[in-house]
């Protein structure tokens, strides 16, 4: 199709037929006419626009019923011209105006006319597209008083179908449209950029429409959350645009306090509004109740982008309208901190970004209304904490919280005003004891008990956060993990911005007030000093001052004084007699240096603890407390950074005992707590740490010693230091391995199971430090020896050619070694046996009569042996293993005989008794103290018989007695156990095990290496009636 591009070449075409057009009024004349419009160039439809919209508004202004379908037509088809064109007249925008807007009046209502959605879907984007059509300023001069009536008439009509419509379609085109009548339109330069005094002239305008306008869009922002989340957003941005607009403290102050009287009708007078102080005082305060339900629903929005909106309308009403919506900026600053929080981390980054301007801006802080409104909320959230925190549940705390942690961001050092007062500093920290109240009722945090010393070895940890690795912990009010972590964030800005003083010497009341309080008390006292270095802590006020290093290291120092109490270290956390005795001597040697009057509930509260049967959760309660304090000690450090090395002397100690608890729970965070310790003061590594602090380490160890009775924790630091130092330590520790062996001399009897794993983690030590390499290459060429005959005899046993003289030789072979393994070997080989190895001499010897000195580790270890021997007949079965477990290394042949004579039968005896019954036992059967006998022999049997070297003879009787573990109805952990065993016997004997193996169960067939030969039988059971199928195969895959 040919186009158009000059007036007089358009003209020609559609002059006849806006000319039929004019005559009959049909929906095929009009869709005729937009055919012949696109063919027009956009500077002919310019030139000839009004000839073109003359038929178009004639169809529309023809009195008479008028088919929706025509009505329809004309509108599309003018919205075309006017896409194509612009509006260059004001009358003519205006007529147009209107002319749109009557198509969907309806004069027997208020409401729309009952027309199709796809005319009012026409009709909406009509107006729209004469708005934008509106050529450069003409689009002001359309604002003017007179046309007052008619915008008011289509605002209203925009509004109606934006709420009652079904049609989401129709909903978001009103709404769009609604802001293109409001200036709100998102288009560039349209319309252009405002001066005061259009700006104020507007703003007198639309002031009439704030009520219809604030109040429907208000229905349809808290209406069904189904009618779509883009709906919402459209409504309130119109909503806080409009209201800035109008409320705009900047207009606001540039208004006289007399009308001047409008040249227009009396009529439209009466429709202005003078936007004087009492106008702004009481459209203010209806517009806040509008705010309130506003905030009430869309902070609950489940869609992420309302709530981001409701952000932006925070920020845009607090920051233009501070002073006319004042007694909206109480629910405005609740609604932007209770959103700081955010499951949404778009809605966190924008909240975040929003309180930042504003503390830029000082828009609270400055503001002396804002910062005491502020107060007054975080004084009236304060007073209903406790009761929240009680009545909640989980997302209703968390959103509670998170208003406080919002509260606290943005009043910064301003909170000493609250934390000032008595009553509300009082509800604040009873509400945070009472939510962080922790479930003490597990049993498995006493049952888990370290057994070995192996996990004393602490391998540096690259975090730089100590918190980060908390242990998981369980709370009675509350599951959700992001409330412990809001209750920390909280607590630390309490420490950043509060007066640290105030607060640490609250706490500590609450500390010794009640042992009810004191785990909760501990863990915000840890966060407060984290907290108070700013550590992690987003600033958003940058002149505050921070505590001063000096300050924070004496708070720290009391706290950890009263952290390493004797009532609060050292406390009942098992029920093994030794344990027992000795927490319990330590209460009562606290209790007697207890005063009376201040301190009487101290006494009440020890008391309590001091029972000699406390119950489970007193133990995990007390297991959870130690752990709590070691973690505030690794915060502390961390706070402090190599300031903290001032404060190892009082503090490396009381870690190193909680490192060699016995509870696991207590070990784990004791050793994490080294680390941080290491990290935060420029030590490399925990040998590090402890070879530059041992010389004070071990003059406390040798002081300690000397009173037992009191320190009873002493040997547990010794062990822990041998664990993770060097031979460097040898020097310093040899005199205190003495005293340790003087002491257990007197105290075999009562603390032989403590001092026994000092031993043995100083034998271990002494390994390490010092290994034997004359044996040490022996066992190589002895290994390498096998190694080499085992390769060269393969081919003569497992080779596809062996003759009749190969069989013969290999069995002479077995029978000579069978001999001398037996010692059955004549007095002649072995005096030729002599005179082959001439003896060594010293050539440094000068005095043969005289024994050289023995290198100090050899004496040391020489000690031990001769002391531990003592205790092979102590009546606690746990001792005896822990000594044969230390002297099985360097007394192999003493304590062979001694284990295979005196041990070995009893423990055997032992498994093969109880074997049936764990066999029948039901799950309950895990937690009984049998079941845990029968546990530590099977894990303790295979490093024994590997250390010791046992014969084949006791080889057999550990087999037998461990075979019947390998069924499977056996507990899972018994026959893990027991596979353990084997794996053990395997690298002593792996040829005899290999048989036993097989002979239970055989998973191939062999064939014999030559036809003079008998078939190998082995008596195994068939596979379905075999209940060691499983352990045997997974046992005989590791054999090959």
């Amino acid at each position: 199709m040919a186009v158009f591009d000059t007036p007089e070449e358009a003209f020609g075409v559609l002059r006849p037929v806006c000319v039929q057009l004019t005559k009959t009024q049909t929906v095929e004349n009009v869709e005729h006419l937009q055919t012949q419009l696109q063919a027009v160039s956009d500077t002919a439809l310019q030139e000839l626009q009004q000839y073109i919209l003359f038929p178009l508004r004639f169809t529309l202004k023809t009195p008479g019923p008028k088919r929706e379908r025509l009505i329809q037509s004309v509108v599309e088809c003018l919205t075309f011209v006017l896409s194509s064109t612009c509006v260059k007249e004001q009358e003519l925008l205006q007529e147009l105006f209107s002319e749109l807007s009557a198509c969907l009046y309806s004069p027997k209502s208020q409401k729309p006319a009952a027309v199709s959605e796809e005319l009012k879907l026409a009709v909406i984007r009509g107006l729209s597209t004469l708005m934008h059509s509106a050529y450069g300023d003409i689009i002001l001069t359309f604002y003017e008083p007179s046309i007052l009536p008619r915008l008011g008439f289509a605002v209203s009509l925009l509004l109606a179908l934006a709420e009652q419509e079904k049609s989401k379609q129709i909903k978001i085109a009103a709404l769009k449209c609604l802001q293109v009548l409001l200036l709100q339109c998102d288009c560039q330069d349209h319309p252009r950029s405002l001066d005061e005094l259009e700006q104020q002239q507007l703003g007198d305008l639309f002031a009439s429409f704030l009520p219809g306008v604030s109040t429907a869009l208000t229905r349809i922002i808290t209406g069904d959350f189904k009618q779509g989340h883009s709906i919402v957003v459209s409504s309130l941005k119109i909503f806080y645009k409009t209201v800035s607009f109008i409320m705009a403290d900047e207009q606001l102050k540039r208004i006289s306090k007399v009308q001047a009287k409008p040249a227009v009708e009396h009529r439209v007078a009466e429709l202005m509004v003078h936007r004087e102080a009492n106008w702004v005082k009481n459209t203010g305060d209806k517009l806040t109740i509008l705010i309130k339900k506003i905030i009430e629903c869309v902070s609950v929005h489940p869609h992420w982008k309302v709530r981001l909106e409701l952000v932006g309308l925070v920020e845009e009403l607090l920051l233009r309208c501070s002073q006319s919506l004042v007694e909206s900026a109480g629910p405005l600053l609740k609604a932007l901190v209770g959103l700081v929080n955010d499951e949404s981390p778009e809605v966190q980054a924008r909240c975040n970004k929003v309180l930042r301007h504003f503390a830029d801006q000082q828009v609270v802080v400055g503001n002396k209304a804002f910062a005491d409104i502020l107060s007054e909320s975080l004084h009236s959230l304060a007073t209903s904490l406790p009761r929240l925190m009680n009545s909640e549940d989980d997302q209703g705390k968390f959103s509670t919280l998170s208003l406080l942690f919002g509260y606290l961001k943005l009043l910064g050092p301003k909170v000493n005003f609250v934390l000032n007062s008595v009553a509300h500093l009082q509800r604040l920290s009873k509400a945070l004891i009472q939510v962080l109240e922790l479930d003490v009722a597990d049993i498995k945090i006493v049952e888990e008990r370290r057994w070995n010393s192996d996990n004393l070895n602490a391998s540096p940890k690259t975090a730089t956060q100590p918190w980060n690795q908390m242990q998981r912990r369980y709370f009675r009010f509350f599951t959700d993990e992001r409330i412990f972590l809001l209750l920390r964030q909280v607590c630390q800005l309490l420490g950043y911005y509060g007066n640290l003083y105030l607060l640490v010497d609250h706490f500590m009341e609450l500390y010794h007030e009640s042992v009810v309080y004191r785990k909760q008390a501990a863990m915000i006292l840890n966060e407060l000093v984290t907290g108070a270095a700013g550590l992690e802590v987003e600033d958003l006020h940058e002149k505050h001052i921070k505590t001063s290093p000096e300050e924070l290291r004496e708070i720290v120092t009391s706290i950890l004084e009263e952290y390493t109490s004797q009532e609060n270290w050292y406390l009942v956390t098992c029920m093994e007699a030794e344990e027992m005795g000795e927490e319990l001597m330590m209460k009562e040697s606290s209790l007697q240096a207890i005063t009376s009057g201040a301190h009487t509930h101290q006494v009440t509260s020890f008391l309590a603890f001091s029972k000699p049967s406390p119950t489970i959760c007193s133990m995990n309660s007390n297991i959870w407390q130690i752990c709590i304090q070691l973690e505030g000690i690794g915060q502390f450090a961390y706070a402090l950074g190599k300031d903290f090395r001032l404060l190892l002397m009082s503090a490396l100690y009381p870690v190193l005992e909680k490192a060699g608890d016995q509870t696991l729970l207590i070990s784990q965070v004791a050793t994490s707590t080294m680390v941080d310790i290491s990290h935060a003061c420029g030590y490399g590594s925990l040998q590090h740490l402890i070879n530059q602090n041992s010389d004070y380490l071990v003059n406390g160890i040798s002081l300690n010693l000397r009173h037992l009775a009191l320190h009873h924790h002493t040997p547990k630091v010794l062990e822990v230091m041998l664990r993770n130092s060097d031979a460097s330590l040898l020097p310093l520790v040899a005199d205190v391995v003495q005293d340790v062996l003087v002491t257990l001399d007197q105290f075999y009897d009562k603390r032989a199971a403590s001092f026994v794993s000092v031993l043995h983690a100083l034998l271990a030590a002494l390994a390490q430090w010092f290994p034997d390499t004359g044996d040490l290459g022996q066992l190589q060429e002895q290994s390498l020896g096998e190694e080499g005959s085992h390769l060269h005899r393969r081919p003569v046993t497992l080779g596809n050619s062996t003759t009749a003289e190969d069989i013969e030789q290999f069995l002479l072979n077995y029978l000579k070694e069978k001999d001398v393994a037996d010692g059955n070997v004549s007095d002649i080989d072995n005096e030729e046996e002599e005179q082959s190895v001439p003896p060594e001499v010293d050539e440094n010897d000068i005095r043969p009569d005289v024994e050289p000195p023995l290198p100090v580790q050899i004496q040391i270890a020489t000690d031990v042996m001769e002391r531990c021997i003592h205790l092979l007949s102590d009546k606690n079965l746990q001792i005896r293993l822990k000594v044969l477990r230390t002297l099985g290394g360097k007394c192999g042949d003493f304590l062979r005989s001694r284990f295979c004579k005196d041990v070995l039968p009893k423990l055997a005896g032992s498994l093969v008794t109880q074997a049936p019954i764990s066999a029948r036992a039901g799950p309950v059967y895990s937690h009984t103290l049998a079941f845990k006998l029968q546990l530590a022999v099977l894990q303790g049997l295979g490093p024994l018989c590997e250390t010791l070297d046992l014969g084949e003879g006791d080889l057999n009787k550990v087999a037998d007695a461990c075979l019947i573990y390998l069924s499977a109805k056996q507990p899972v952990k018994l026959q893990e156990a027991a596979r353990s065993v084997f794996l053990h016997l395997m690298k002593v004997d792996p040829d005899s095990t290999w048989l036993l193996l097989n002979e239970l169960h055989c998973p191939v067939q062999f064939t014999p290496p030559h036809p003079s030969l008998r078939p190998v039988r082995l008596r195994s059971a068939p596979e379905q009636q075999n209940p060691y199928l499983a352990n045997v195969r997974l046992l005989l895959r590791e054999l090959q």
